[in-house]
C-alpha cells in the first residue's frame, strides 16, 4: 500500500456459531443458531447457513425458528468464546503492539511501520488469517486501508474468509457506490433524513461541498461528508485497562428460587474474578444487579477496605448483599449480575499484615488459574457452581 498508514480490521466470521460448528462437527455446514429457546430469547449469533434463511443476531428466537425450522440451536457458552477470543487477540498482538479490541471477535490492528518485521501489510494480513486459523481453528475476514473507517467497511464486504485491500488512491472510488446505511453513525432515523435530502450513497456526498452538507444536515452531515471522502484520522488505541468487569444472566422465566440464584451468582463471581486476574487487576467495589419482571432494576453495592483479586472474598461480600436483599425484599427475578469496580493494578496491592487465610486463597486461585490456562476454563470450578450447571 502506498501510504503512511496501514490499518487492518480483523473480524472472526460468525464467531459464536462458528465455534459451535467447530466444537461439534455434526453441525458443520448446517444452519446453527446460538441463544436460548425460551419465549424471551433472542439470537446471539447465526451461522451463514442460517443467515441464508433471513436469520440474524438480535432477532427473536421464535421468529428465527419460523424462518429456519431445521436450525440447530445451541446455548451461549461465554467461557468458551472468551477463551478463543483471548487466543485471537494474542495472535493480533504478535503482529503489532497497536491492537484496539472492539469486542470478543473483532479488532483494529495498526500495521504501519511493521514492514521490516513481517513484510508489506498486504502480505502480513494473509499471515494473520493463517495464524488465527492455526491458533483458534476459526476463519476471519480482514479489511486493510489507510483508516479505521474504511478498513471496517472493507472487512464486511466479502464475508466469510474475505480479504479486501483499499489503497489510498482508491478510496473515493471504493466508497462511492456504498449505500448511506453503511455510513458510521447513521442509524435508521438519520438514514431517512439523509435520503430526504438526496444523499442515498457515498457518491452523493462526494459530489457536493462540505458546506452544503452541513447546511442540509448539520454536524452529522459534516462528519459523513468527511468520511465519504475517506478522511478519518483516528488512531488505533490499544486496549486500556477496563473500568469495571461484570457478568449477568437473564432467565428464561422469572425465578425466586433462592438456592438457584445463589448458585448463578457464585458462578458469575468466579468468572469475573478469573477475568480480573487475567488482566492483572484487583477490585475494591462489588455491585449486585437485580432486575424484575417489569424491568425495574436495583443495585446493591459494597466497598472493600482494600482492593483484592481473591475470588472467595468477592463471593463472601456478593452473597451477603444477595442474602440481605432476599431476607427483606425478595421477589421473582428476571436478571441477576455482578460487577467488580474500583480497579487497579494488582502489583499496587500491599499489606503490612497479610491475612494467612487470604494468602492461602490467593495461592489456590493462582493454581486454579494455571490449570485453566492449560486445560481450558471448564477444567476447574467450585462444586456449588458445578451442581447448578448440571441441574
Amino acid at each position: 500500500m502506498q501510504h503512511s498508514r496501514a490499518i487492518a480490521h480483523v473480524d472472526l466470521d460468525a464467531f459464536y456459531a462458528s465455534v459451535e460448528q467447530m466444537d461439534d462437527p455434526s453441525c458443520a455446514g448446517l444452519p446453527v443458531l446460538v441463544g436460548g429457546e425460551g419465549a424471551r430469547s433472542v439470537v446471539s449469533a447465526a451461522s451463514y447457513e442460517a443467515r441464508a434463511f433471513g436469520c440474524r443476531s438480535a432477532m427473536p428466537m421464535g421468529e428465527a425458528r419460523r424462518r429456519c425450522p431445521m436450525a440447530i440451536i445451541r446455548p451461549v457458552r461465554m467461557r468458551r468464546y472468551q477463551e478463543l477470543s483471548d487466543l485471537f487477540m494474542e495472535v493480533l498482538q504478535s503482529f503489532s503492539p497497536l491492537v484496539e479490541s472492539l469486542s470478543l471477535d473483532e479488532a483494529f490492528v495498526d500495521l504501519s511501520g511493521t514492514e521490516r518485521l513481517f513484510g508489506a501489510p498486504a502480505e502480513t494480513i494473509v499471515h494473520i488469517v493463517d495464524r488465527v486459523r492455526e491458533a483458534t481453528g476459526l476463519n476471519c475476514s480482514i479489511g486493510l486501508a489507510p483508516s479505521k473507517f474504511v478498513a471496517k467497511i472493507a472487512s464486511d464486504l466479502r464475508k466469510p474468509c474475505g480479504v479486501v485491500i483499499v489503497d489510498s488512491d482508491q478510496l473515493m472510488q471504493f466508497l462511492a457506490p456504498l449505500d448511506i446505511a453503511r455510513m458510521w453513525g447513521v442509524g435508521p432515523v438519520a438514514e431517512e433524513r439523509f435520503r430526504r435530502q438526496g444523499y442515498a450513497t457515498f457518491a452523493d456526498l462526494q459530489r457536493v461541498s462540505e458546506a452544503q452538507v452541513f447546511g442540509d444536515l448539520g454536524d452529522a452531515g459534516r462528519q459523513a461528508w468527511q468520511l465519504a471522502q475517506g478522511i478519518d484520522a483516528r488512531d488505533v488505541i490499544p486496549e486500556r485497562d477496563p473500568k469495571s468487569i461484570g457478568q449477568e444472566e437473564t432467565f428464561e422465566k422469572d425465578t425466586l428460587d433462592i438456592d438457584r440464584l445463589r448458585h448463578v451468582l457464585l458462578g458469575q463471581t468466579e468468572r469475573v474474578a478469573i477475568r480480573l486476574r487475567r488482566h492483572g487487576l484487583a477490585a475494591r467495589t462489588i455491585t449486585l444487579k437485580l432486575r424484575f419482571s417489569d424491568f425495574h432494576t436495583v443495585t446493591r453495592r459494597t466497598t472493600l477496605s482494600a482492593p483484592t483479586d481473591i475470588g472467595l472474598e468477592f463471593w463472601s461480600h456478593a452473597r451477603e448483599l444477595f442474602d440481605q436483599w432476599a431476607a427483606k425484599e425478595a421477589q421473582p427475578l428476571r436478571l441477576i449480575g455482578i460487577t467488580l469496580g474500583g480497579l487497579e493494578a494488582h502489583n499496587n496491592i500491599c499489606a503490612l499484615f497479610p491475612d494467612p487465610e487470604m494468602q492461602r486463597q490467593r495461592r489456590l486461585d493462582g493454581a486454579a488459574d494455571a490449570i485453566r490456562a492449560k486445560f481450558g476454563d471448564e477444567a476447574v470450578n467450585r462444586a456449588a457452581a458445578i451442581v447448578h450447571k448440571d441441574e
